[in-house]
């Protein structure tokens, strides 16, 4: 049985051959979509998994100390904003799936995905609606994704001061399509999102002759 999230009830069985796959970063309009796949040990649950957008800043750091140290495997990977300028953000969240996955040092025997589209996957692979809320590997995914990306906003954002990464992460709050109005897009940003590609044109620039974005590094993994 795999385990489970529910209030109340304390669901944890045998499910050491289960992955948990989610992602973040899937509507900003900077940096990578990056996803998660965590395969947690049955014999050490982790008190307080829920969807990383429930918790706080400061409990996802400590519950992705916890998830690194107890799971049997874990793995981070992402996509570039070319990536996702090239495939779509849809193909582009798929990919760093299925590098997550593949970056495990276990090969799962199922895999459980937080939405309604699956990666293409070496290994049965099952779409759950929500399932950040209901399953405690995917939940574990979705923290450790979630942290790993707004990290990764922060380097980028001293490499590109002034949009204000590090504090909305990419997302289009005002600050932040202010920011692309008044400076245009930096290397990052995802020219096949709508606000870029008019801060683009309004400073008089083919997205498609922007310089290429940094390398975005990928988190490491490790093993029990």
């Amino acid at each position: 049985m795999i385990a489970l999230l529910s209030p109340g009830q304390d669901l944890w069985a045998s499910a050491s051959g289960m992955a948990g796959i989610d992602e973040a970063g899937r509507g900003p309009l900077a940096g990578p979509v990056t996803a998660a796949a965590v395969m947690l040990d049955p014999d050490w649950p982790i008190a307080g998994l829920a969807d990383s957008k429930r918790l706080s800043a400061a409990r996802r750091a400590a519950l992705e100390t916890e998830i690194q140290a107890r799971a049997l495997a874990w793995s981070v990977a992402s996509a570039s904003p070319a990536e996702i300028d090239a495939l779509n953000i849809l193909q582009a969240s798929l990919l760093a799936m299925r590098r997550a996955v593949l970056g495990l040092s276990r090969v799962p025997d199922l895999a459980l995905v937080d939405g309604n589209r699956c990666p293409a996957l070496e290994c049965p692979v099952q779409a759950i609606v929500g399932g950040d809320g209901k399953v405690a590997a995917i939940a574990a995914a979705s923290i450790l994704a979630k942290v790993a990306r707004d990290r990764e906003l922060v380097r980028l954002d001293a490499l590109y001061p002034g949009y204000g990464l590090a504090s909305h992460k990419g997302y289009p709050t005002a600050d932040h399509l202010a920011a692309l109005r008044a400076l245009g897009p930096s290397p990052i940003h995802r020219r096949s999102f709508r606000p870029v590609r008019e801060a683009a044109d309004g400073h008089g620039r083919n997205p498609g002759q922007a310089l290429p974005a940094p390398g975005i590094p990928v988190p490491g993994k490790s093993e029990k």
